[in-house]
């Protein structure tokens, strides 16, 4: 059973070697905040921004293995902190958005991608209490990401927010109703807060994954593919115009892109990361 924090817990790791060898540095001393830190994409966010200089504020559960979070961050040559907390709680929101302040003085960047998939049931099937758990973790998380990260970066006079939705949130979804209701919702915040937040420097996006090879996806093909899963992902990696599954790095190289000074007049952009699925 998953344990959920009840209150923000907050613990600091040492610097790694910050003079490796890391290639471009596009958010030295800026701060960014990573939800869902502890899974396939979010422990290649905190590789990626800590290898460009970004101090990483790593969140996610309490019981998940945040550790390998900030590891992987410091390994990287960067600074990073852990945070444990329930992104459906309003105090644990505002609370990782104070220890990143109280830390390293700033937010910069908040990666807004804790989420959860859901049981595969078809909508006449689907529990009330499975469909609650999934809006109120992927929208309602995402919002209170949002509404606490937007005043502590006015205080910089500009930010970058990239918020994780899915190809499950740009067409129909049978079979996950509650996740792809939620990451529609996901492209509405975003669209929302891109119009609300440009005028005063703050930019919001949001990159759509699938099928990337990671613990959710294995989640998806077990509840698709009943008896034989291995068959349902072997047709579904045929099935992709490019013949394979992604990774999370390709994933995480696009929210880098939406995150930098490269993308100063990339705002509202909802982007596809699926090797061309719904170009079909």
């Amino acid at each position: 059973m998953e344990s959920w924090a009840d209150s923000s817990a907050l613990s600091i790791t040492a610097t790694g070697d910050t003079d490796q060898e890391s290639g471009m540095r596009r958010f030295e001393d800026r701060v960014i905040i990573i939800t869902g830190a502890a899974g396939g994409i979010g422990l290649e966010a905190c590789r990626r921004f800590a290898s460009e200089g970004a101090k990483v504020v790593a969140v996610d559960l309490a019981g998940s293995d945040l550790q390998a979070a900030v590891d992987i961050a410091v390994e990287a040559g960067g600074e990073a902190i852990s945070v444990e907390a329930d992104v459906r709680s309003e105090a644990d929101v505002a609370g990782y958005v104070a220890a990143a302040v109280e830390a390293f003085g700033r937010v910069d960047i908040l990666f807004n991608n804790a989420g959860i998939e859901g049981p595969v049931a078809g909508t006449v099937d689907y529990r009330e209490e499975d469909f609650e758990r999934v809006i109120d973790i992927n929208v309602k998380g995402v919002w209170l990401g949002i509404k606490h990260v937007v005043p502590a970066m006015l205080k910089n006079g500009k930010g970058a927010i990239i918020n994780t939705a899915s190809v499950a949130g740009l067409a129909g979804t049978p079979g996950i109703v509650a996740y792809g209701a939620s990451k529609h919702a996901v492209v509405g915040l975003t669209k929302t807060a891109a119009r609300e937040f440009a005028a005063v420097g703050i930019r919001t996006n949001a990159v759509a994954p699938s099928p990337i090879d990671t613990r959710m996806w294995d989640s998806l093909v077990d509840g698709y593919g009943g008896d034989n899963p291995e068959e349902f992902r072997k047709e579904a990696e045929a099935r992709n115009p490019m013949g394979r599954y992604g990774d999370p790095d390709e994933v995480v190289g696009l929210v880098a892109f939406l995150a930098s000074d490269d993308a100063s007049y990339v705002n509202g952009a909802i982007v596809p990361v699926d090797g061309g699925a719904r170009a079909m």
